[in-house]
Formats: C-alpha cells, structure tokens, sequence
C-alpha cells in the first residue's frame, strides 16, 4: 500500500514525479527545470496556501537552484532531502533513480525552512565536531546530513541548513553520537 502525502510534492522533472507515484499517493508540481514558468509558480503558492508543499529536488547544483528560487517565493515550504549516492543511478544523479526507502525515509524527515530563526550553531560547532577542516570532514557531513534530514551540504551550506530547518543541540548531539557507532 502506498503511503499517502498530504502536501503537495513539487519535483523538477516528470521523471521524478513517475518513480515518487509508485511509492506515495500525492499531489505532485513538476518545476520542468530551472526556467519555472510564472503560471508553475502560481500553482506551487496556491499549493501552499492550500495544503502545503514539500520541495523535493535533486541533491545537485540545479537542484539546490530550484529548491532556493522557490523558498524566496513560498514562505514556510518543507523540504525533502535525498543523498547523492541514494539518487545516482550509473552517473545520473536524481530524485527519479531513488528506492522506495530512501524516498520515503527522506518524506518522513521533512524540515521546515525559516528565515528567520536566530543562529543556534556557529562555525566553530562545526570544527569542534570535525564537520569542517578535516580530511574526513565531507564523509562526516554526509552521513550527518542523512540522520538529520537535510542532506549533503559543503560547511557554510550544511551550517546554514542546520540554522535554518530547525535542528536542535539535542538532535544535533543525537547526531554526533550516531556517526561515532
């Protein structure tokens, strides 16, 4: 049985959007791309108002591209995020070459996105905890990024995503001790 999303789910391409109906029962925007089109943006505001929308793009430069176009446009958007390995399929990278547990798992850790929340972590918790600065540092960020819910990010992105969707010092912490096992 599919599980059902109650926002609607705004992919890039109409690939994406066929592999996410075989394992959710939702509404779903395709953005055609980077170039959205006004009336696609239209849809993806009313889709807001109306139900809510989870932002569900590529773990890549368009991806990230889109995925910030829309946040400057939609206040209060959720955000799906999937790692590269997860979404690479023999060098093609996205959301249309994810399993079904890797969907649904990134569906389940949606965050919300505000602006402006007050600063919780500083750099500095980032060098403390080796997410910056070291040989490994990437690795580290990545598999923090998964437990977390909001994917693989260089260190000024990964900071600014732990800011910004709401992560506690808790989950954080949680977090840490998970790439420690």
């Amino acid at each position: 049985m599919k599980e059902k999303i109650r926002e609607i789910i705004v992919v890039e391409g109409r690939d994406d959007q066929i592999n996410l109906k075989q394992y959710v029962e939702a509404e779903i925007i395709v953005t055609h791309g980077y170039g959205i089109r006004p009336e696609t943006f239209e849809r993806i505001r009313l889709a807001a108002a109306k139900k809510g929308i989870i932002i569900f793009t590529d773990p890549d430069f368009a991806g990230e591209a889109i995925r910030k176009r829309i946040n400057e446009r939609v206040q209060g958007a959720k955000h799906a995020f999937i790692s590269v390995e997860e979404a690479t399929r023999e060098e093609d990278i996205g959301v249309e070459n994810a399993s079904e547990e890797a969907i649904l798992r990134a569906l389940r850790r949606v965050r919300t996105f505000e602006e402006d929340r007050d600063p919780l972590f500083s750099k500095g918790d980032l060098m403390d905890a080796g997410l910056v600065g070291e040989a490994d540092s990437a690795r580290r960020r990545d598999r923090l990024g998964r437990y977390l819910g909001v994917g693989y990010a260089n260190g000024k992105q990964f900071l600014y995503r732990l800011n910004h969707y709401g992560i506690t010092r808790e989950e954080f912490a949680r977090g840490l001790e998970e790439l420690e096992k």
